[in-house]
């Protein structure tokens, strides 16, 4: 249970750190917690999923977070769980008047992974942004579904998932932008894009939008491709080899998302393991 009292602006972020034996085999864990920030607060949330060993093992988790008026919380979640876990996760959050969600989820680890997002903007002048990266290779599955509830007039939603897919692998994207009739000067965008690295990588974008409202400026739209021959052939003649070429585009797809990490411990760290599991993949 996080609780950070009205007019609180912690200068220190809190990580989570969610360590799963995996050195024995079928291990269960089922984690929550509950973020709660006060009217004028600030606070940031770290929130990683590790595993110690390369055993099955499954994660269960919650988090909810509830942001006060003028309350803004900034989420990361990082998942870097074995590729023989299975990783189920439930985010939920509920915004107050003018009150600020910034959220990111980065997906690397997990056999299969699941993660349901929910945002409900309950009240004018609330605003989220919630972004994601999924980064999976072959025998790895990620899913992401999520509902951003617009309710009350006023309210911004900007949502940016990026997907990289190798091998035989597979993803899917199921994003859904609620406009209730009430919630009229409703800023509502959704963006998902994905480069598939193999020939047998499979992607499944279902980008929605339900408007009922008609003063409202909303907007959604998928993508899905490979890398680009010419991007390659240009930096070859320039007299980086293939691999090289091919991790540089794939990274500069990425850095979008990388980029708007805050805090350098954890950008550095995710730079390095999104190259070096751009390496291992590769090479292969």
């Amino acid at each position: 249970f996080i609780y950070v009292p009205k007019g609180v602006r912690a200068e220190v972020p809190l990580h989570l750190l969610f360590l799963s034996d995996a050195t024995t085999e079928q291990t269960v864990s089922f984690p929550r917690v509950l973020v709660v920030a006060e009217r004028e607060s600030e606070t940031t949330v770290i929130e990683s999923y590790a595993a110690v060993g390369d055993g099955t093992h499954v994660t269960n988790a919650v988090v909810e977070v509830c942001v006060g008026e003028g309350a803004r919380v900034t989420h990361y979640k990082v998942q870097t769980e074995s590729e023989r876990a299975f990783h189920i996760a439930s985010t939920w959050a509920d915004l107050g008047r003018d009150g600020v969600y910034d959220g990111t989820t980065i997906t690397l680890g997990a056999q299969l992974s699941r993660h349901g997002i929910s945002v409900r903007l309950d009240h004018p002048g609330a605003e989220c942004w919630v972004d994601g990266l999924y980064l999976v290779g072959t025998g790895q599955h990620a899913d992401t579904h999520s509902l951003i509830d617009h309710r009350q007039p006023h309210c911004i939603s900007h949502q940016n998932y990026k997907g990289i897919l190798d091998g035989k692998s597979r993803a899917v994207f199921n994003g859904r932008i609620f406009v209730h009739k009430d919630a009229q000067k409703t800023d509502a965008r959704q963006s998902n894009k994905n480069l598939l690295l193999s020939n047998e990588a499979r992607i499944d974008t279902k980008p929605q939008l339900e408007i009922f409202a008609d003063d409202v400026k909303c907007a959604h739209g998928a993508t899905v491709g490979q890398l680009e021959e010419e991007e390659l052939f240009y930096l070859i003649s320039r007299g980086l080899h293939n691999e090289l070429a091919r991790n540089l585009l794939t990274y500069g797809f990425a850095e979008e998302l990388v980029e708007k990490i805050k805090i350098e411990s954890i950008k550095t760290q995710l730079d390095e393991a999104i190259l070096n599991r751009l390496h291992a993949r590769l090479e292969v």
